[in-house]
């Protein structure tokens, strides 16, 4: 029994030993974690590497558009290592595409409003304006000849109206300048403080 005794303190003093290693081994690991955690979350915010993209981007910082709350903002990326003429054909295309998108949300308010032009849209086969509901429902009234001469329409504007220098007219002042010499409404009234502004809150 003496013996049994001195092989369960042998054991009770190994356990003990190994309870004391670990205890002091976990704080070690703990902190091991808690310090690579901190590098990665450093490493994660601090700032990437800039190459040339970066101070080709740099140029259109100041350009007009680039304002307060979001400043430059280029999510997509379409202006790394572009030139100026690339940014003028992106402004271009991004003021025509938003001009176009609220004429037709302008274009859809009015018929969802009731508003409809008088008469018939088709007097052949009988279809009055009245009768087209609002939406993309009304190409499924409008007869096919009726569309035709509307995206005929649309592309005679695409190719012939809105550009900044059309019909032999001068280039315009700036980037989306659609007046070429035929259509003012009063711009050159205002000063060029205003025209800036009013430029700014159209993009």
């Amino acid at each position: 029994f003496s013996h049994f005794s001195h092989q369960i303190a042998q054991i009770s003093s190994h356990n003990s030993k190994i309870t004391t290693s670990t205890t002091q081994l976990y704080p070690t690991m703990f902190k091991s974690l808690a310090i690579a955690s901190l590098v990665a979350g450093a490493a994660a915010f601090a700032p990437a590497q800039q190459g040339a993209s970066s101070t080709a981007l740099q140029a259109f910082e100041s350009e007009l558009g680039a304002q307060p709350p979001l400043g430059f903002f280029d999510p997509l990326g379409l202006l790394e290592d572009a030139d100026q003429e690339r940014f003028d054909r992106l402004r271009y295309v991004e003021i025509k595409h938003g001009r176009v998108a609220m004429l037709a949300i302008a274009g859809y308010l009015t018929t969802a409003a009731g508003i409809r032009l008088p008469g018939n849209i088709s007097n052949s086969e009988g279809i009055s304006f009245a009768d087209v509901p609002a939406g993309f429902e009304a190409l499924k009234n409008v007869p096919g000849a009726g569309l035709f001469q509307l995206f005929a329409f649309i592309g005679f504007l695409e190719t012939f109206v809105m550009k900044d220098s059309a019909n032999g007219a001068e280039a315009g002042e700036f980037i989306g300048d659609f007046r070429n010499g035929a259509i003012d409404f009063g711009w050159e009234t205002f000063d060029e403080e205003t025209k800036l502004q009013k430029r700014a809150i159209e993009l």
